[in-house]
């Protein structure tokens, strides 16, 4: 799976007040260490930037592409201004993040992209709102975002649809529909178009200890239906090596074990069963009960993760 680095975010503190600053030596660290752990691209989140947009990329670009030379970089701002002065300075070595079915950008993002042969990310999203359902996700991808990519000339290798991940916290019922959405994906286009996710979306307001466990079980239901690109914490070592054990179908560990039982069961829209579990393993457990709350069999509460 590629995986896209996430670390460089607006809303992190210390990154704001670096990019501030115009701190090089924060960044320079910070993309190298990215790297180090297994990142493919370097996503570049600098906020919607409505007057310094240009001006901060152009800043940033440098420090990063100094830092990581011959790195891919993800331009994520909604300034499309601040988009081009990357694409002029990466060209087609870039992804842009990102355009939806909202009229205005689906007008103005997708031909930005083709102009310098980037990568899109294309999000399932409307003026409306996210959509629940897989089907009506699918449905904005098909009718909306894949047409317009084809219509300004953009490969469709060149497309990352994004099914938009809810979080477990307050919008649990949907947190399968993006599972769903990249399973329908992979067998209704043909050819069917790159998936990616905002991974750590699924635990969005949730406390912070409790935050990588599940994103590396949901990274793995996730690439159990095919999922072809994240945006990850790569400094997150655990889910490093779960997409490693996954890739690699390690099962030299019980973890290692469970996690290709589970891989095999959501590929196969199955369950996985209580049987596959080594009960008396405390991290097998809270695996487990992980699942069953990505799967919204269980109601998710932080105590239930706690026991």
């Amino acid at each position: 799976m590629y995986k896209i680095g996430e670390n460089i975010h607006i809303i992190s503190p210390k990154v704001k007040e670096s990019l501030a600053a115009r701190d090089g030596s924060f960044f320079v660290d910070l993309a190298r260490r990215q790297r180090q752990a297994g990142a493919d691209a370097l996503d570049l989140n600098i906020g919607p930037q409505k007057k310094a947009g240009p001006e901060v990329m152009d800043w940033l670009v440098d420090v990063v592409q100094e830092a990581v030379p011959g790195m891919t970089l993800s331009f994520d701002t909604t300034n499309l201004a601040a988009i081009e002065v990357g694409l002029k300075k990466v060209g087609a070595n870039a992804i842009v993040n990102s355009t939806s079915a909202e009229e205005e950008r689906l007008a103005n993002v997708p031909p930005l992209a083709a102009k310098y042969g980037a990568k899109l990310i294309a999000l399932c999203i409307e003026k409306s709102g996210i959509p629940v359902s897989a089907d009506a996700r699918v449905g904005i991808a098909m009718e909306k975002l894949m047409p317009r990519a084809q219509e300004v000339g953009l490969p469709m290798e060149n497309l990352l649809i994004d099914p938009l991940i809810l979080t477990v916290s307050g919008c649990q019922e949907y947190v399968p529909q993006a599972i769903e959405t990249v399973r329908m994906m992979k067998m209704v286009a043909d050819p069917p178009p790159m998936t990616v996710v905002g991974l750590s979306n699924v635990s969005n307001q949730v406390p912070a200890e409790m935050r990588p466990l599940l994103n590396r079980v949901y990274a793995v239901m996730l690439m159990a239906v095919g999922l072809d690109a994240a945006i990850v914490d790569p400094l997150d070592q655990k889910l490093m090596d779960a997409i490693r054990i996954v890739e690699a179908r390690d099962s030299s560990t019980p973890v290692g074990a469970l996690y290709v039982k589970l891989l095999d069961a959501v590929a196969a829209s199955e369950e996985l069963q209580p049987e596959a579990v080594d009960m008396s393993d405390p991290e097998q457990v809270e695996i487990w009960k992980t699942i069953r709350v990505l799967l919204n069999k269980v109601i998710y509460t932080d105590s239930y993760l706690r026991l």
